[in-house]
Formats: C-alpha cells, structure tokens, sequence
C-alpha cells in the first residue's frame, strides 16, 4: 500500500475517551477535540517520516518498518514503538496503545486501541 501523501483528518469517533485512557492531560484533551490534524507521510522503501500539522504544533516522526523508534504523544510525552507492515496495514505497538492504519478506498482509516477504549480516524487525500 501507498501512503505517502498528504491526509486530512475528517472523521474521528472516540478521540476524548482514547486520550484519557493513555493519560493526557484535560488541557490537551480539550484544545486536541477542536482540532482535524493534517498528515503528511513521505515513505521510501522501509523508512516513513509522518508530520502531523495542527494549530497547536506540528511534530514529526520518522521509523524504518521493524525497527523500535521514539515518538511523542499529543501531549508532548515520548514513547518508543515498534511499526511493521501485515497484509498491507502499518500496525504500530507500544505499552498503551496498538495502532492500526490503512487505506479503504480514498480513506486512510487509522484504528487505536488502548486497554477498552478504541479510537477511529478517518482522512482524505488532498
């Protein structure tokens, strides 16, 4: 699958509830329900850099496909996680969450599971 691209988020159905459950802070929870991120994914082979572009700030993260990497959260936190490719979806893990994103159709559709709570967000190409 291709993801390169840049997406903009425009469906997200349980967002409050996933930040809660990994421990962000209400200032975060709050200004975070306002806003559609824009993501920008360049891939080259096995090595991704995904920017994510929002009023509050843009972070970056960059990983090669099996190899453990360090991210940061919404709210600034770092964590490491492991991203690999099964059957076409990236499926990043770390000890809160599993991260599932794939294209369906036009839509990069991205699925977060964190202990109960499961996350969707849903972007389009533009």
């Amino acid at each position: 699958m291709d993801f390169s691209g840049t997406w903009k988020v425009y469906f997200e159905e349980n967002l409050e509830d996933f930040l809660k459950v990994v421990g962000a802070p209400e200032m975060v929870v709050k200004m975070r329900k306002e806003v559609k991120p824009v993501v920008v994914i360049e891939q080259k082979g096995q090595d991704f850099t995904y920017t994510i572009k929002t009023p509050i700030g843009t972070k970056v993260h960059s990983f090669s496909l099996g190899k453990e990497s360090e991210m940061t959260g919404a709210d600034g936190r770092k964590f490491k996680c492991t991203v690999r490719e099964e059957n076409g979806k990236l499926v990043a893990e770390t000890e809160k969450f599993t991260s599932i994103r794939e294209i369906q159709g036009e839509d990069m559709v991205e699925t977060i599971t964190a202990g109960t709570v499961t996350f969707i967000s849903r972007s389009k190409r533009v």
